[in-house]
């Protein structure tokens, strides 16, 4: 008569085993879920990010075209400050010429004829500044 010899794993024969592997098997459960809530985690993450970056995408375009709608106007404030330099100047040497003509007036004639400083520099004379319109 042969004898038969059964192997077989030891959680079959021995209880001992049986519970580790059931303890095992909880183990790689639990690792599986673990592993399943951060890939979710890193999903919602991710997401946020692009939720992010879509509004900082949003925010930039907005600010460019502020930018651009500023820089026009300083263009434009620009440009109308040198017109009012260049009226200032010709204005200047208008009024200076007119002061020479008058104190040969005044020379000639023997009249004295006075002229105050201020108008000698309109720019030092006071005047109402308005406020620039808000761009905003």
């Amino acid at each position: 008569m042969q004898q038969q010899v059964v192997v077989s794993s030891g959680s079959d024969s021995d209880p001992r085993y049986a519970n580790l592997d059931d303890r095992k098997r909880k183990r790689m459960i639990s690792n599986r879920e673990s592993a399943r809530r951060s890939r979710m985690r890193k999903q919602q993450h991710l997401d946020e990010l692009i939720v992010q970056a879509s509004n900082f995408q949003t925010e930039n375009a907005h600010l460019t075209q502020r930018i651009d709608a500023v820089s026009q106007l300083y263009v434009g404030v620009a440009s109308e400050n040198n017109v009012l330099r260049a009226q200032m100047m010709e204005l200047t040497d208008q009024l200076r010429s007119l002061n020479s003509v008058l104190q040969i007036i005044e020379e000639v004639s023997g009249l004295n004829m006075e002229i105050s400083d201020t108008l000698l520099e309109p720019w030092q004379l006071p005047c109402l500044v308005e406020p620039a319109p808000n761009a905003f």
